[in-house]
């Protein structure tokens, strides 16, 4: 266990690193002067960069190996975090913040660390971690990071550089090269492999799943506080301690539910049933005044996403070969990459052009029509 407890944590310290200056880029680039049309721009820029880069990082992986890879993932993100905090004119904010983006191997490899040293009846349990890390990464992260504010916008900017520094003498001190580095076939990156991968009759129909998954989440993470704002009155703190719910939930879901949940159900059950519960839930969340009731689908949200996220990634791991595993998860990663970039835009258009819960009525409706895709998907014969 001791590889899986390394990478979780240096994906954990990671997202921590990630999440103190998710809530802080607004404020900190209209400083720069920025509209908010460039604020938005600005938010989707490091996703935008990633999902062109991650199947190449995911490929170099497989043939370089993970932990070189890793180590120039975090080395390289703690220069961009640098660079963005010191920056004084916002076209330095774009280019910090885009290279960050290109540099961000960090999940894809580490999906694939996971597949090299876990078999595939322990795969869910694996990638449940690593969904541990997130819930604990956007549960501590956005927290601390307004905690610093009060000594500067850039304050946290500047943790979040220190923290991967810190993180990456950790991953160089103490994670070692998976065993499974010696199988992988030593090859340079192929573009037309993204598309053999969709093609894959089981795993590209996962992928696509958790693109429609990863949209449908950023639309609603997108409007979720402008709603509560607007329509019931929540304030910044108010919004945070709601979503810190979501994020404790998650943690315990995937870090110790999810082990026992496959084995007694398997990942196809699982999927098959939260696509369509968190579709409800997302349908049910405008709708839901505080606080037990919104509350109370906040939490039912927070478990169907907990059980699904990495039910998904163990069934794309355990459909694709071993020699391909960070040319998979690579794709993987870079198309959820597009979905956070693309989904906050939907949702943003349909929150102020359209009505102000239509982004989640949209979001619902898109993982209820993909209930058909999660039976395809996880069927037997396919998977």
């Amino acid at each position: 266990m001791r590889p899986l407890l390394v990478i979780f944590l240096t994906v954990l310290v990671d997202l921590i690193g990630f999440g103190l200056v998710i809530p802080l880029l607004t404020f900190y680039s209209e400083a720069f002067g920025a509209s908010a049309m460039q604020v938005t721009l600005l938010m989707a820029s490091y996703s935008v960069a990633q999902f062109f880069f991650a199947p190449l990082w995911g490929a170099l992986s497989d043939r370089w190996g993970r932990r070189p890879v890793l180590l120039l993932s975090i080395g390289a993100g703690t220069l961009m975090l640098a660079g963005f905090a010191a920056s004084w004119e916002l076209w330095m904010l774009f280019m910090f913040r885009t290279l960050h983006g290109v540099f961000a191997a960090n999940i894809s490899v580490a999906q694939a660390y996971i597949a090299d040293v876990t078999t595939p009846e322990n795969r869910a349990k694996g990638m449940g971690m690593l969904g541990a890390a997130f819930g604990l990464g956007f549960t501590i992260g956005p927290w601390l990071g307004g905690e610093l504010s009060v000594f500067g916008l850039a304050a946290p900017i500047w943790a979040a550089a220190a923290l991967s520094a810190i993180n990456f003498v950790l991953a160089l001190a103490l994670l070692p090269e998976p065993p499974a580095k010696a199988d992988r076939v030593r090859r340079v990156f192929d573009p037309a492999a993204v598309l053999t991968v969709l093609k894959h009759p089981s795993v590209g129909l996962a992928v696509l799943l958790t693109f429609t998954l990863t949209f449908s989440f950023a639309m609603m993470e997108s409007t979720f506080a402008l709603y509560e704002e607007h329509f019931y009155g929540l304030n910044a703190a108010q919004v945070g301690r709601a979503l810190g719910v979501v994020g404790v939930v998650g943690t315990i879901v995937q870090g110790g539910l999810i082990g026992p949940a496959v084995r007694r159900f398997g990942e196809g059950a699982l999927v098959r049933v939260c696509v369509p519960g968190m579709g409800v839930t997302l349908f049910l969340l405008p709708y839901a005044p505080p606080w037990a009731t919104l509350i109370a689908v906040l939490v039912a949200l927070a478990i169907f996403n907990g059980f699904l996220s990495p039910s998904l990634s163990a069934l794309i791991s355990k459909g694709a070969a071993p020699s391909e595993q960070g040319v998979v998860m690579g794709t993987n990663q870079s198309l959820s990459a597009l979905a956070r970039a693309t989904g906050p835009v939907l949702g943003g258009l349909l929150f102020s052009r359209v009505a102000m819960p239509a982004s989640f009525i949209t979001a619902a409706g898109l993982l209820l029509a993909s209930t058909a895709l999660a039976w395809r998907a996880t069927r037997p014969q396919a998977s």
